[in-house]
């Protein structure tokens, strides 16, 4: 239940990042350019933009904090009844770690392209 609340814990702590970090992108200013000129659906574009990323993120970092602990609760668990396969299962553990690290970063590539290099932006902003 501890690795549970750990990985809820991360997850807020990376979806509120990517909240700041949408902040002070340029985005921010060009949506709020175009909202005082009228241009309403600019500003709810970004809006969904930020919570969409924001919400990945955060789920991404979820799941892969479950699943990194799962991981190496197993791995421990593995060690613990046969020592001697020590090296082949911390080997197996390390591999299994990194592919699920880099799903996470997967997830955190697209909501920074969603939040700065936002390939829609230019139909919204017409």
């Amino acid at each position: 239940m501890k690795r549970w609340m750990q990985g809820i814990t991360y997850g807020m702590f990376v979806m509120f990042s990517c909240v700041h970090l949408a902040a002070a992108s340029e985005e921010a200013g060009q949506a709020a350019q175009a909202a005082s000129t009228g241009g309403a659906e600019a500003t709810w574009f970004f809006m969904v933009c930020v919570a969409s990323a924001a919400l990945g993120l955060g789920m991404a970092a979820l799941g892969g904090a479950l699943g990194q602990g799962n991981a190496i609760s197993k791995a421990v668990e593995g060690i613990a009844r046969q020592p001697e396969a020590s090296g082949t299962i911390q080997t197996a553990m390390i591999i299994g770690i990194s592919f699920i690290e880099s799903l996470t970063i997967y997830a955190l590539v697209v909501a920074l392209i969603l939040l700065f290099a936002n390939p829609f932006l230019a139909y919204v902003l017409k």
